[in-house]
C-alpha cells in the first residue's frame, strides 16, 4: 500500500465529513470534548434560521430539534451566499422548542451512524500498508556518518528456526526432572510454541506471568497462573487493590528486579513456557511448592542447556535445519564491506560454534569481513566492567598467554571489556552502529553510556506487520478509537438510561479483540490495550532503530538518514499525512539481494 492509498484514504474522510451523515456523526465523536458540557439545544443562530450545526455537527430535522447549547469557543461560522456570518451573541439567539429525542435513542443513532462511518471510509486495499522489510526509527540516523557497524551473533547475524525453541524447552524440562528432582508428571507436558511473549514479566513470589505497560500497570486478562488465566478482580486483591506495580519492583536496569523478572530476549521463550507448565502442574495437583525455588530451579536448568553446550551441538550438526535465511546474513556483510565500512562481531557465543555457523552463511573466509571479532565476550558486563582483560585464540580456539596491545583484522580474541576495546580501537560515538536482539545485554549501556548509534533486531515485527496489514485489524483498530472518541464525547450524558449506555460502550472497548489477532494469550509485544508495553518503552529509550532482521539494511543507501515520525503528542494535530504513513514503502530488497548473492557466485 502507497503513502498515496493513504493520502486518498484522508481525502475521503474530508470530503465525507463534509456531508451531512458526517457532520451528523465524525465530529460529534470524535473531536475535544466541549468546554461548556453536553449540548442541550441547536439554536437558529445564522442568517435565514440556518443551523449552524453546532459544535456536536447534529443536522437538525425539521419535525424534531435536537437540543443543544454549543460552546462559544467552537461555535462554527456558516457561509450564506458566500458571504461570512458571524456568531450572534447568546443574548441574541433564540431557541426552538419541540419534542426532547430520548437519550438512550441518540447515544445509540451515534453508535450506528459511527459503525457505518468507519465500515464506508476504509476503501478496499487500505490493508497491507506496511512493508516489513522496513527499518523504523526512534531518533534520527545519518548512515553517512556512520563508519564502524557492530553486531551480535545469535538472533542478529544467525536467525535460528523454532525448531530450536522446542530443543531447549524438552532438555530443560528433562533437566528439571532428572537432576532437580521434579515430580516426573512435568514430563508429560509438551512444548506449547505460541504461549509465551517476548517482554513479559514474571512475579517471582507469586508465580504469575503478566504483560505491564509503559505506565507499570498489568494489562488485566494477561496475567497467567501456570496455563490458566487469574481473573480480574483476584489480580487487583494479590497487588492491594490496584493493578500498578511500582518502579522499584517491575524491574531494575537489565530487567531484573527484586520481585519482578522481565525476558526480553527470543531465548527466554521456552523459560517462560516451562515456567508457566510447572506452576501449572503444582497447582493443578493441589501440590504446595514455593515460587521462587521454582523460579530459580528452570532459569539454572535453561542456563544449563547452553552452559553444557547442548544447543551448540544440535545446530552445529544440522545447520539448514537450524540456522535460517543466511544468505542475507553473506549480502548485508557484502554490501557494508565493499563500501568501506568496518565491521566488528562482539558476542557471547564460542569461536567454534559462531565459525561453523558463519562458515555455513558466509563462507570459510568470513573473517575477512570483520576488523575485530569478539567471541565469548560476557555481556553485559562487557560493557560495564572493565575488569576482564583481552584474550587472543588462535586458529583452532586455543587460548594464548600474549599481552593485547591491539585489536588486530584476521584475529579471535576473548573476554575483554568495552573500555580496552575503546582505547585500542579509538571507535567511539555516533560513527558506531551497533545491532542485538537483546535490549538490556546488547543496546542499553551503549546507547546510555557510550554515545554509539543502536539498532534492535525484532524478528516478531514480520507476524506482527502481517497482522496490522489484514482487513480485520484495519476495521478493529479504526472502530476501537472511533468508539474511544464516541466515549470521550458523550461522557457528558449523566442521566441513567445514557450511563448505562456508556458503559456497555467501555465494556466493548475493554473487550476489543485486536489482542486475539496477535498471541492469544498476551497479545501484541509493542501495545497492551491501549498504551505501548514495557518492552515498547524500553525499545524506543535503547535503540535509535529497530527492524526484523539486519537484512533489512539492504533497502537503504548507506548514505539514507532515518528520520521518526513526528507522531503527535497529545496536544499536537497531525496536520501532516506523512506523520501516519511511517513504514509505507516499497524497496527492491529481494532484487538487490539477489544481485549482491550473484556478484559472490561469479
Amino acid at each position: 500500500m502507497s503513502c498515496q492509498k493513504i493520502r486518498t484514504f484522508g481525502n475521503s474522510l474530508w470530503q465525507t465529513s463534509k456531508s451531512t451523515s458526517l457532520c451528523k456523526v465524525y465530529v460529534a465523536s470524535c473531536g475535544s470534548v466541549a468546554s461548556t458540557g453536553p449540548t442541550t439545544q441547536i439554536g437558529k443562530c445564522c442568517e435565514n434560521e440556518q443551523s449552524c450545526g453546532s459544535d456536536l455537527g447534529i443536522q437538525p430535522d425539521r419535525s424534531t430539534v435536537i437540543p443543544t447549547s454549543p460552546s462559544p469557543a467552537n461555535h462554527r461560522h456558516v457561509a450564506v451566499n458566500k458571504q461570512k456570518v458571524s456568531s450572534p451573541t447568546l443574548s441574541e439567539r433564540t431557541f426552538t422548542t419541540g419534542p426532547k429525542i430520548d437519550s438512550k435513542t441518540y447515544l445509540w443513532s451515534r453508535y450506528n451512524e459511527m459503525k457505518r462511518l468507519v465500515h464506508d471510509l476504509i476503501p478496499p486495499g487500505v490493508c497491507n500498508l506496511l512493508n516489513p522489510s522496513t527499518i523504523y526509527a526512534n531518533n534520527e540516523v545519518d548512515l553517512d556518518e556512520v563508519d564502524i557497524y557492530g553486531f551480535d551473533y545469535d538472533y542478529t547475524l544467525a536467525l535460528y528456526s523454532n525448531t530450536l525453541d522446542t530443543m531447549i524447552y524438552n532438555t530443560a524440562r528433562d533437566f528439571l526432572v532428572k537432576h532437580y528432582k521434579y515430580p516426573e508428571g512435568i514430563s508429560k507436558y509438551d512444548y506449547i510454541p505460541n504461549f509465551a511473549a517476548r517482554g513479559l514479566h514474571y512475579d517471582i513470589q507469586k508465580g504469575l506471568l503478566m504483560k505491564i505497560d509503559a505506565f507499570h500497570y498489568i494489562q488485566l486478562g494477561t496475567v497467567y497462573r501456570g496455563l490458566k488465566p487469574v481473573p480480574d478482580d483476584e489480580v487487583l486483591e494479590l497487588y492491594g487493590g490496584t493493578h500498578h506495580v511500582p518502579l522499584q519492583e517491575v524491574s531494575g536496569f537489565y530487567g531484573k528486579g527484586p520481585m519482578m523478572k522481565q525476558f526480553m530476549d527470543v531465548f527466554s521463550i521456552p523459560e517462560m513456557t516451562l515456567l508457566a507448565v510447572a506452576n501449572d502442574y503444582f497447582n493443578s495437583n493441589d501440590i504446595e511448592y514455593d515460587p521462587g525455588h521454582l523460579y530459580k530451579d528452570v532459569s539454572d536448568a535453561i542456563g544449563m542447556v547452553h552452559i553444557k553446550g547442548y544447543m551448540y551441538k544440535w545446530i552445529m550438526q544440522d545447520l539448514e535445519k537450524y540456522i535460517l535465511r543466511g544468505d542475507e546474513t553473506y549480502a548485508v556483510l557484502h554490501h557494508l564491506a565493499s563500501h568501506g565500512k568496518k565491521l566488528f562481531l562482539i558476542t557471547n557465543s564460542p569461536f567454534s560454534f559462531v565459525d561453523k555457523g558463519m562458515k555455513y552463511m558466509v563462507g570459510k573466509d568470513w573473517r575477512d569481513f570483520f576488523d575485530v571479532v569478539i567471541v565469548q565476550a560476557d555481556k553485559p558486563h562487557f560493557f560495564n566492567n572493565c575488569g576482564k582483560p583481552f584474550r587472543r585464540l588462535d586458529g583452532n580456539g586455543d587460548l594464548q598467554w600474549d599481552k593485547i596491545k591491539s585489536l588486530d583484522k584476521g584475529q579471535i580474541y576473548k573476554q575483554g571489556n568495552l573500555f580496552d576495546f575503546l582505547r585500542l580501537t579509538g571507535w567511539r560515538g555516533s560513527k558506531v552502529l551497533y545491532f542485538g536482539d537483546h535490549l538490556y545485554s546488547d543496546l542499553a549501556d551503549l546507547m546510555l553510556r557510550h554515545g554509539w548509534r543502536t539498532g534492535a533486531i525484532v524478528p516478531e515485527l514480520e507476524m506482527e506487520t502481517r497482522v496490522v496489514n489484514t482487513e480485520q485489524y484495519a476495521q478493529s483498530l479504526t472502530w476501537l478509537q472511533a468508539l474511544t472518541g464516541l466515549l470521550e464525547r458523550m461522557q457528558m450524558h449523566r442521566d441513567p438510561k445514557s450511563k448505562e449506555v456508556l458503559q456497555d460502550w467501555l465494556k466493548e472497548r475493554e473487550e476489543a479483540v485486536t489482542k486475539n489477532l496477535f498471541n492469544p494469550h498476551f497479545g501484541s509485544i509493542f501495545r497492551t490495550c491501549h498504551n505501548p508495553t514495557f518492552f515498547s518503552r524500553r525499545l524506543c529509550r535503547f535503540s535509535d532503530l529497530y527492524m526484523a532482521s539486519i537484512s533489512c539494511l539492504l533497502n537503504y543507501d548507506l548514505s539514507y538518514t532515518f528520520y521518526p515520525r513526528r507522531t503527535p503528542l497529545q496536544h499536537e494535530a497531525p496536520l501532516w499525512m506523512d506523520q501516519l504513513c511511517t513504514g509505507c514503502m516499497k524497496t527492491p530488497f529481494l532484487e538487490e539481494m539477489a544481485h549482491i548473492r550473484q556478484a559472490k557466485l561469479l
